[in-house]
C-alpha cells in the first residue's frame, strides 16, 4: 500500500521551525524565505487538519497537535541522515566504538600498529564510558565496537570475534610490592573500587575464598577502570586490573602486582560489527589483526583461577 505522506520539504520545514520557534531562523538554516517556511507550515496544517503553531506575542509556539507530530519527525530525519552517511562514508575509513580504559591500556598502541601495516585504512576511535558495554548499529555512526560481554550472544545479524577474556588481578604502586603481601596487609589497605557496585573486587575475593575476610565497604569509588589503575599505580591504594590491559605496565615496572593470582570474570572482550556492511574486507583485516597482537602478548606470571 502506498504511503500518504505530507511532503517531505514541509516536514524539513517544520522541523526546524519548531526547533528555532522561529520562521525568520528556520528560513535562515534552510536558505528559503519566511514565507516559504510560511507556506510549508500551511501545506502540513491543511494535511493534517490542525493548527501548529500558536503566537504568543513575539514568541511562536507549538500547539498539542505539533508536539505530537515533532518526535516522529525529528527521529525520521535523523534516520535519513545517518542512512545517507552510511552510503556516503568513506572506503577507507572504519568507525570503531570502544570502551574508554580498552583504549586508553590497549587498543591505541594497536590502532598505531595498524595503520603502519595498513595505510589505506584510517580508523575513527571513538572512546566511550560505558557502564553496561553497548553499542546500537542502527542509531549510533559507527562500523565497528569492542565490548565487554558475558558470552557472544550478539544480535543474529552481527558478526563478532572473541579477542581476550578478562581476569581481574590486583594492582598497586610498583614500590608496594618491596616484600611479599599477605592476609593482614590486604586487609589494611585501601581498596580502590573502578566500578560503583564494587563488582570488580567481590569477583576476585569470592573466587580467593576472602569474602567474608576482607571488608569491601570503605575506600574510593571509581567509575572507570582507567582510574583505578591510575590511583593505584600513584600509590593511593590497591585496585583491580585486568591481566591484558596491564602487562605491558607491569613488565616495565610502572605496576606492581601485589597478589599474582588472576581470577576469571566470566567476561571478554569481542570485536562486533553488522552482517551485510560496506567494507568488510577491512573489518576483517582489523579483527585479524587484533587476534594477531593478543596473540604475541607476553602475559605476567601469575596463577589463573577460574575458565
Amino acid at each position: 500500500m502506498a504511503r500518504r505522506l505530507p511532503p517531505l520539504y514541509a516536514l524539513r520545514a517544520f522541523e526546524a521551525a519548531a526547533r528555532h520557534a522561529s520562521f525568520t531562523r528556520a528560513a535562515e538554516e534552510l536558505a528559503i524565505t519566511q514565507s516559504a517556511v510560511s507556506r510549508h507550515i500551511r501545506t502540513l496544517e491543511e494535511h493534517f487538519g490542525c493548527s501548529l503553531f500558536e503566537r504568543a506575542g513575539r514568541h511562536l509556539r507549538l500547539s498539542e497537535s505539533a508536539r505530537l507530530l515533532l518526535p516522529g519527525v525529528r527521529d525520521g530525519f535523523d534516520a535519513l541522515e545517518r542512512a545517507c552517511t552510511a552510503l556516503s562514508a568513506d572506503d577507507t575509513t572504519l568507525r570503531l566504538k570502544a570502551p574508554s580504559t580498552l583504549t586508553m591500556r590497549w587498543l591505541l598502541a594497536r590502532l598505531s600498529r595498524f595503520r603502519l601495516h595498513n595505510p589505506d585504512i584510517e580508523v575513527q576511535l571513538t572512546s566511550a564510558w560505558m557502564d553496561v558495554d553497548k553499542v546500537d548499529f542502527h542509531q549510533e555512526p559507527f562500523d565497528c565496537a569492542v565490548l565487554l560481554a558475558g558470552s557472544a550472544s550478539f544480535p543474529t545479524e552481527w558478526e563478532s570475534a572473541e579477542l581476550f577474556a578478562e581476569w581481574l588481578i590486583p594492582v598497586c604502586a610498583p614500590q608496594a610490592v618491596d616484600e611479599p603481601w599477605d592476609l593482614p596487609r590486604l586487609q589494611a589497605v585501601e581498596l580502590l573500587h573502578p566500578t560503583p557496585d564494587r563488582r570488580d573486587w567481590r569477583r576476585w575475593l569470592q573466587a580467593m575464598g576472602l569474602e567474608e575476610q576482607v571488608p569491601l565497604r570503605g575506600g574510593q569509588v571509581f567509575d572507570t577502570l582507567e582510574l583505578g589503575i591510575v590511583a593505584a599505580e600513584r600509590g593511593y591504594g590497591v585496585s583491580i586490573g585486568d591481566l591484558v590491559m596491564i602487562a605491558e605496565d607491569a613488565e616495565q615496572g610502572r605496576l606492581g602486582l601485589p597478589w599474582p593470582s588472576a581470577v576469571a570474570s566470566g567476561d571478554s572482550y569481542y570485536l562486533v560489527w553488522p552482517k551485510g556492511r560496506r567494507g568488510e574486507e577491512r573489518l576483517r583485516r582489523l579483527r585479524d589483526f587484533l587476534l594477531a597482537e593478543v596473540a604475541q602478548m607476553h602475559l605476567p606470571a601469575v596463577t589463573r583461577i577460574g575458565s
